[in-house]
């Protein structure tokens, strides 16, 4: 997944709440562009929480919440993820394809960020 180029170098404290902040392009094999996604942050609390409320070239709502709480020495990491997509094989196409993304992100978060 790209970052939109008015964001490149930014901070979270840069990030306009409720306002459209650019394009990031998914890219498969991260090389193939396969899907845009217009970012939008709905809701932000910095270092806790964000919700992203988008639309997508393949689908017209596309929400996530993702939840980060202090756990003992670390933290527990919670994403919540609904969308509708623009033609039925796409939003059933998404319901394979998404959870096996967040899966392999949650994978490369666990060593980046020290977690089991």
């Amino acid at each position: 997944m790209t970052m939109p180029r008015a964001l490149r170098g930014a901070t979270i404290g840069d990030i306009a709440v409720g306002e459209k902040l650019g394009r990031s392009w998914l890219l498969l094999f991260g090389v193939v562009p396969v899907d845009f996604d217009d970012l939008t942050i709905a809701e932000l609390d910095p270092g806790r929480r964000f919700l992203e409320e988008s639309t997508m070239l393949t689908q017209s709502r596309w929400r996530h919440e993702r939840v980060v709480e202090p756990r003992g020495d670390g933290a527990r990491l919670t994403d919540k993820l609904a969308w509708q997509g623009r033609f039925g094989a796409l939003g059933a196409m998404y319901g394979v394809a998404v959870p096996i993304l967040f899966r392999h992100r949650h994978r490369r978060l666990r060593p980046r960020f020290g977690g089991a």
